[in-house]
This record gives C-alpha cells, structure tokens and sequence, in this order.
C-alpha cells in the first residue's frame, strides 16, 4: 500500500521580484510503513518538500496524495483533520518553554478536544515508549538535546499518526545522540508501523536507518532507490558527492587512465574477508588505501574502499581483474575540483 505519492511537484517562491524553483517537478512514492529518506545538500529544497507533504507549503503545481486522498482537494477543516493523521518532528525540537515534559506531550491533544485525564494518560504512555517518563515533571530548559528531541518525538506521537516526518531531526545532535535516536525511530517504525520520512543532509542518517532514499539537488529529484544500491552504484553527480564528500567523477573502468583511482564495494560476509591482502599476496603489486569504511545498511555489512593504483597500466588491469573475479563492484573515481 503507498502511504504517499508525489506527483510533479512544483513550489515557486516570489522574492524581491523573481520567482525562485524550490522545487521542479518531483515524484515520489513512499510505501506504507517504509523508513524513507530525502536527502540533499543545504538549499537542495528538502525542507520545502516535507512541508509539501502535509500541505504546509501548497504546491505551485502537481498532487500530494496521502494514502490515495489528493490533498489540495480538501476542505481547510478536511486538511486539519488529515494533518492529525502526519506527525512531524524538527530540527530545533519547537517545545514549549513554559509546559513540562508531560504537558508538552499533552498539548496537541489538547488542541483535538481530548480530556485533560485521557490525555494525561496517553502522554505518560508515550514519555514511556520513548524512554523518558522520569522526565515528565521536568521543563525543556533542564533537558538535553537528545531529551528535548524524545519530548518532540512523543508530542507527534500523541494523535496516532499514520505517518512521521522528521526535518533534519538529528542535526543538532552530536553522534552519540543521533545513533539514539535512530535506534528510537527505527523501533517505532518495526513496533506501530508508521511511515516514516526522513529529510537530512547526513547520509550516515540514511545509510544506518533508512531503506529506500531519494536524492534532491537544486530542486530536482535526480536519483531514487534502495540505499544499499545507490551506496553501491551511485548514478548521479549529487550522490556521488553526498557519498565520498566531494565533488568527483566516476567513469568506465574501460578508460582507466594510469595513477588513478577505483572505489570498490563489497557486501555481506565479504566485507570482513582479506579480500585486499590475499590480492596483494597473489599479485604482489603494492596498493594504496585512501580510504576505508564498513557500514551497516539494511541490516547488511557493506563495505567501502577508495584505492590509489600503481602507474604501471598492466598491474592496474590485473587488479581490477581480481577484485571482479571476487564479485566486487568496482568503479574508476576521479577528481574534477
């Protein structure tokens, strides 16, 4: 079942006499209980599109629909109650100053006309299932920033979304925190089976939680997937350089040119084999290692090395055959700064 479906999205901006695309022409399915991930760099447009999700930006053109429900179809009160329906937690947390711990988590019920007992109740049932009932009586100034980022998590629980939008949620956090509260996220996701959208500019926070990811830039949408498959063959420039953190370029292995490098991506049981040194010890052709990461994606090892070749074209030929023959993907990576 799609949880939802973006079709053609466009949001204009007027500033100052020129109309801004903040958005050009996205589509998107997100399938019902998915943690997917929208991701992109600063000024991408991925906060304009989670606040396109639940209508709080109106597209300038094309359909947001909310399991099968064409939003701009609906009446203001219709779209109210559907928001009821889309939790959404921020990067900044957006508690209230003045209420506790338990009062903010009480508030949005509060707003639906619930009674002050029940919704108590839901509240402590809430602060509980986000590890943070102690806290209750506690005001967000005495919190954390992790704590503060559970409140938040507890307060768009409060009204049983469907579905939960995180903007940039973890980017205030140091990693430590970050890593809680994906763990907090994920298990919320396996328990109530709520859809979960994640916007972000990391893609540790994709590659540790998500399963499915799109990748935005300058307003586009310019590669869609599954994230074990883009971390492992990335198409687009956009991803490439969210992945390695700098601009680069990857070109056929058929016009490998002496000096260069390769990135190699290995998955499962590979990832903790010597596959490197037995290729050394069989070659006996000396390799150097930029760079080395083993990632956990989708509950699957997944390795990542960028390797500097010798000159010699024929030691760069015999390499790369090796590294095939072990089922390795392997891609040229060059430099274009």
């Amino acid at each position: 079942m799609i949880a939802v479906e973006i079709k053609h999205l466009t949001k204009n901006f007027d500033i100052e006499g020129h109309t801004i695309a903040a958005l050009n022409d996205v589509s998107l399915t997100i399938e019902k209980g998915d943690i997917f991930g929208v991701i992109g760099m600063s000024g991408a447009g991925k906060s304009t599109l989670v606040r396109s999700i639940n209508f709080l930006e109106r597209p300038t053109d094309g359909n947001i629909y909310i399991e099968g429900v064409d939003l701009g179809t609906l009446s203001e009160r219709e779209l109210r109650r559907m928001r009821s329906r889309i939790g959404m937690i921020f990067q900044n947390f957006n508690l209230l100053e003045q209420r506790n711990v338990l009062d903010n988590v009480c508030f949005s019920l509060e707003i639906n006309g619930t009674k002050r007992r029940e919704a108590k109740k839901r509240a402590l049932e809430l602060l509980k299932l986000v590890k943070i009932e102690e806290k209750a009586k506690a005001y967000p100034s005495q919190l954390s920033g992790g704590q503060k980022q559970r409140v938040a998590i507890a307060r768009a629980l409060a009204t049983d979304p469907q579905i939960l939008l995180c903007d940039e949620a973890t980017s205030a956090l140091d990693p430590q925190t970050t890593a809680s509260i994906l763990d907090l996220i994920k298990e919320i996701n396996e328990k109530l089976g709520i859809t979960v959208v994640i916007i972000t500019h990391q893609m540790s926070v994709v590659t540790d939680v998500c399963k499915k990811v799109a990748i935005i830039d300058s307003g586009r949408l310019v590669e869609t997937g599954r994230v074990e498959e883009i971390f492992s063959d990335p198409k687009s420039d956009a991803a490439r350089e969210l992945l390695l953190g700098k601009k680069i370029s990857f070109q056929p292995l058929e016009k490998l040119e002496e000096g260069r490098r390769i990135r190699i991506v290995f998955r499962e049981n590979s990832a903790y084999e010597p596959i490197l040194s037995n290729l050394i010890l069989k070659l006996q052709i000396p390799v150097n290692i930029l760079k080395a990461d083993t990632k956990n994606i989708g509950g699957k090892a997944v390795g990542e090395m960028i390797l500097g070749l010798p000159e010699d074209g024929g030691q760069q030929a015999d390499i790369i055959r090796e590294l095939k023959k072990t089922g390795i993907y392997v891609t040229e990576v060059s430099e274009i700064e």
